[in-house]
This record gives C-alpha cells, structure tokens and sequence, in this order.
C-alpha cells in the first residue's frame, strides 16, 4: 500500500462483494430505484450539513445554496448525481463505502437468495427486489445496476481543497481510492453506465424518475434547463459569442408535504412521500396528518408500514421520525418523540416552538417533546384501533409483522397500558393452528358463566404450549386459555396483570382454582385423596428432595401422570429458561411436583415397596413432567440410563 496520499487499491468487505455480485446478477427490471437512492443519499448530505452548520456556520464556505443536481453526458455516455452537501473524508469513504454492517448485508443476502431461489425460471421480482434495496440500506450499490463503472468524487466541508477523495470500482471486488484536488464541498457520483442502460442519457427519462420517486425532497433537485435552439442555431449563437454559462432549473416541487393541506393532497401524494422517506418500494398501510395549533404549533405526517424492517430487534439501531423545526431539518431517527415500542413507525414532525439550534441534550429534557410524544402515541394507537374495528385482515397483516413490537407497550408505556392491552392478539385453546387473532375483548365475551380470570400459558414452542399437561383441566372444563410462545410474552404479563378488571392468572402458578366455575365435588375428592395418600406424597419428597418443593395431588391434570408448577408469586420456569438462554442468571428454585392420583403409573409407582426402583421411577416422573413443560434436564444421560434399567426390567419380566 502506498502513502495515503497517493493512488491505492483496496478490496472490499466480503459481504459487500457479495451485494455487488447479487445488485449486478440479480436485479433485472425496475432499474430507475437507481436514480431515487442516489438522490434521497445526496439529499441526506444536504441535510446533515444544514444541521451541523447550526454550530458552525462556516461549513457552509462560500455556497450557502444546498441543492442535488443530475447531469448527462451523452458523449461519456455518464449520469452523474452531484450534491453541494456536508461531504465525504478519505476515511468515511472507505468505511461507508468499502465496508457496511455485516449483519444487515448478510440480512439482504439471504433474503435476495431466497427470494430468488423460490423462483424457478430464475427471474426476480423487480418490485420485491427494489424494497430489499431500500430495506437493508444499501442504496449506494444499486448504481452498479445500471453502470459498469461508478465513480465518486467527494471532499467534506470544513476541509481544504486538496483534501478531495475520489473512489472508482467496476464492483468486482476491489476499489481505487486516492487524493485530489477538489474545490468545492460535496459529492460528485458518476455512473458510467452499461451498455444497454443508454435510456437513462434520455433527459425526460430521468425528469420522469425524479418527479416519480424525489417530488417532494426539500433540497433542489436541479437539471440543465431544456435547450430547444436547433444545431444551426446553437453553432451560430458561439460563431458570436452568445453561448451563456449553463443554466439549471428545478425538477422537484420541494414542497414540504405535511405542510399543505390534508384535502390538497391524494392518497398517491402520501404513498410516494412515504416510500421517499422511508426508502421503502411499499405502500404503507396507514397513515395519520395532523396540525396542532396553539401554545404548542407542530405538524405530525405518521406512516405505519406495511413490513417490519430488518433491524427491528437491533437494540443499537436508531430507529425514529425526522425532526424539522419551521421545515428545517434538525434530526433523523429522533427516538425521543415516540417511545421504543413504536419504533417501526415513520413520518415527519414539524415544530414552530423548538429552538433552532436544539440539540439531543436539549430534546430529552424539553416539554414540549413530551407533550409532542404523549400526542403521537395516541393517534398512532388510534390508527391501529380504527385498523383492528374496521379492517380486521389488514391488522391481521400488522400483527404478524409488528405484534411482538408491540407487546412491549405494557411494560414500557404505562399511561397507555389498557388501550395497548386492547390492540394485543393471542392464539388460544379454542380452534386450531397458530394464529394470534384473538383479542382480550374476544377473550372476556367467551368466558364461561361464573368465570372471573383470563387464564393464560407460557411457553418456549406453541406446541409445547397447545399440549401442555397443564391443560387438561381446561380441556375438560371448555375453558379457554391464551397461548404464549414468544420471547416477550413473559415481559408481558410481568406488566398486565389484568384488563378490564379480569385479572390474568398463569396455569402453571400456584393452586388450581377455578372458582365457580370449578367441579366443587371434584375438588373436594381430590382434597380427600390427598389426606389418603399422604405417605405416598412423603416418599416422593423423600426421593426428589434435592429437585422439588413439595409434592401435592393436582386437580390440573385429567390424562397425564405428573406436572410440575410453581409458586403463585415465583418466576415461571419458561421465563428462567429464556433468561438462561440468553446468559443471563435466573434465581434458583426448586418447583412443585403435582401428580394424578387416578393415573396408572401413580397407582403402580405407590405400589413399589423397593425403595430403589421407587426413586428410579420417581426421577423419571419429574424429568418426564419437565420434558413435557419445554425444559431441558441437567443430566439426560442420567435419565436415559434409569429409563433404559426400566425397560430391560420390564423384558426380563416379561411384561
């Protein structure tokens, strides 16, 4: 490698090579998302410059007029996307260009192979492909779908002339990178472009694109003006000197979108909006606009997509609304007007009352982005209320995309907890399959007469939750029980312990009490055998003594042998088993051992008189009770060899 200065050539990061390859292989038709990335990418530059000029206002130099501007060379047979914005150092180059977070491109990897490998003639879909672009952030490298040669001149702001970088790749695993003489601040990308991609030389073609995908960027984006003077006259007006400097004129409306007026603007006018700031190739779902006015002036434009993003559930991922203040761009991502489990949600808010030099400091400290916050959550709530009255497949297409998200409300938003509790969808006992589409409300309208409590079960599968033995009871009854099997479930009901004045109560805590609901005759049979078989409960203690609590007859179980429970007010054991998975400690508990006095193996086990083959049959009876709950044994070796001396004990018998 050469001195930093000079010409170099670098390789890039593995996963990028392999965008390359995919971006260049794969991506057929639709190809104009080229020219809508590199704008929305040089219109981000303009932005972040405006705002870090509010501290220092000679990065500015001598242009104060941010614009993007798309030039043609039709001899070169070039595009080139050009912006006057904050600019790229030598190092920023190689480490946003040459590299990109592995994560999200072995994300977009993946899922551009699969997507592609379900097609069998081999053809992508241009649309699908398009959102994957947008989705993972790697707009930049959508230009090698149309060049075979990208160019990139860039200098930042603030530094001096001699620092410009200029980067080139044919995208086939390696770059150039070298330092040149560059006067003005910004970004010059040049696309030469292949062969078969000369349409896009056509001027109309690209007004075309630019009206279609950027419309309403606020930043200019700016074309030659139109030059309708035939060849004679053009050669005459130089034969005299009359030639001008080039003139440009404005392609985009630059409207700020959230600022007209709701019945001036379409439904098209808001897709297109949003897929501009969002980077998304979908139409969102739903959206609200609205303007506050009063002592707190502030517009809000919220987008509720369609698809979850990738980096959902990346806690280090910034994810947020843009801030403007009187249309001026002061944040992207600004977390602080919607709380964290609305963070999938996109838009604009506009403020006339914020400072202009506002900071991050500043806006976690500041009340009005309170009152700002508390208003955004109520009406993104709202959307989803009137989604789930009104058009229940659609929320249906929310929730599978965006439910764990918002299970995370309780816990995190208790102001809201009730009117979030009223949006959550579970599967349940009643019917089959999967699905979460059952609602509390739904829930309480089918509970049996005499019923006081939403039961509910965790688990870490919902089949190890739809075949819990905890159930059975349940089952028998025709009591309906919500099924949990995600993560965040447990954070769930740790937060919502009831809605609607019914109180949630898990089938694996505590005694089983079913109230009035509840067989009284059965309960007190059980009660009675209990008494009966008090020394049966001993030596099952006396055997499992290191392992469980206590031994007790249960009044859960109607079809299997054993469970195990615990405490009413005690972690439940899929909690401690996500913590651990996740390598976090989990306080150590020994649990409760119920058992089916009616059941056979009980009957046979309170029948063994040889205290050793007792204590084998009595370890197999708690480890099988864990297995059914989900859990993972200390030792399966151990389990294996007792219920292997079992089994050999059986056939020497001839049983």
């Amino acid at each position: 490698m050469t001195d930093a200065t000079q010409k170099e050539t670098l390789e890039f990061q593995a996963e990028v090579s392999q965008v390359l390859d995919l971006v260049i292989r794969s991506l057929y038709s639709n190809k104009e998302i080229f020219l809508r990335e590199l704008i929305s990418n040089a219109s981000d530059a303009a932005e972040k410059l405006r705002f870090e000029s509010l501290t220092d206002a000679s990065l500015f130099e001598d242009d104060p007029e941010l614009r993007v501007r798309v030039l043609v060379d039709k001899d070169a047979g070039t595009v080139t996307v050009s912006d006057n914005g904050i600019g790229l150092s030598r190092q920023e180059m190689i480490e946003t260009i040459g590299s990109i977070a592995s994560s999200g491109t072995r994300r977009f990897v993946e899922a551009l192979k699969d997507r592609q490998d379900g097609d069998a003639s081999g053809n992508s879909d241009s649309a699908a492909d398009g959102a994957l672009i947008g989705q993972f952030g790697v707009g930049f490298y959508s230009a090698f779908i149309v060049a075979d040669k990208v160019t990139l001149i860039s200098r930042r702001a603030g530094l001096g002339a001699e620092h410009g970088v200029r980067w080139e790749s044919d995208g086939h695993g390696s770059y150039t990178l070298e330092t040149m003489e560059k006067p003005g601040r910004g970004t010059d990308v040049i696309l030469h472009l292949k062969d078969d991609e000369k349409e896009f030389l056509d001027d109309w073609r690209l007004r075309s694109i630019i009206s279609k995908f950027s419309d309403h960027i606020a930043v200019p984006v700016e074309m030659l003006k139109q030059d309708f003077r035939s060849d004679e006259e053009k050669a005459k007006d130089k034969e005299e000197g009359k030639d001008e400097a080039p003139e440009f004129e404005r392609v985009n409306t630059g409207q700020a979108l959230w600022m007209r007026n709701k019945s001036d603007i379409s439904d098209d006018d808001y897709k297109s909006f949003y897929k501009h700031i969002s980077h998304d190739f979908e139409d969102p779902l739903t959206w609200a606009h609205n303007r506050v006015e009063g002592t707190n002036e502030y517009t809000t434009l919220l987008f509720v997509p369609k698809r979850a993003p990738w980096d959902l559930w990346d806690r280090d991922q910034k994810h947020g609304v843009k801030l403007y203040v009187r249309r001026i761009f002061i944040m992207d991502e600004a977390d602080k007007l919607l709380p964290h489990y609305l963070r999938f949600v996109k838009g604009v808010v506009d403020s006339n009352d914020l400072p202009l030099n506002v900071s991050r400091e500043i806006l976690q400290h500041n009340r009005k982005i309170d009152t700002i916050r508390g208003a955004n959550v109520k009406r993104v709530l709202g959307l989803l209320e009137t989604m789930a009255k009104d058009e229940p497949e659609q929320y249906q297409t929310f929730w599978k995309e965006f439910g764990r998200v918002i299970k995370e409300g309780p816990g995190e938003d208790f102001a809201n907890r009730e009117r979030i509790a009223g949006l959550l969808r579970f599967s349940t006992t009643v019917g089959e399959g999967d699905a979460q589409d059952t609602s509390l409300d739904t829930y309480i309208e089918r509970m049996k007469e005499g019923q006081d409590k939403i039961y509910y079960i965790t688990a870490d599968s919902p089949a190890a939750a739809r075949h819990s033995p905890h159930l059975e009871m349940f089952r028998k009854k025709e009591i309906e029980v919500l099924l949990l099997s995600d993560r965040v479930d447990e954070w769930l009901v740790s937060h919502l312990s009831e809605y609607k004045g019914k109180h949630l109560q898990s089938v694996t805590k505590g005694e089983l009490d079913l109230g009035e609901i509840g067989a009284k005759e059965e309960k007190e049979k059980t009660e009675q055998a209990a008494k009966e078989h008090e020394d049966l409960f001993k030596r099952l203690k006396d055997a499992l003594s290191e392992r469980v609590e206590s031994v007790r007859a249960s009044s859960r179980l109607v079809d299997s042998p054993a469970c195990i429970v615990v405490g009413e007010h005690d972690m439940s054991a899929n909690l401690a088993r996500v913590l651990k998975s996740v390598g976090q400690d989990a306080p150590s508990s020994k649990p409760i051992l119920e058992v089916n006095l009616d059941h056979p193996l009980v009957r046979r086990l309170e029948s063994e008189s040889d205290q050793t083959r007792f204590a084998d049959l009595s370890l197999i009876l708690l480890d099988q009770a864990e297995l059914a709950e989900g859990g993972q044994l200390d030792d399966p070796a151990a389990f294996v060899g007792r219920l292997n001396k079992l089994m050999l004990g059986l056939f020497m018998s001839g049983a």
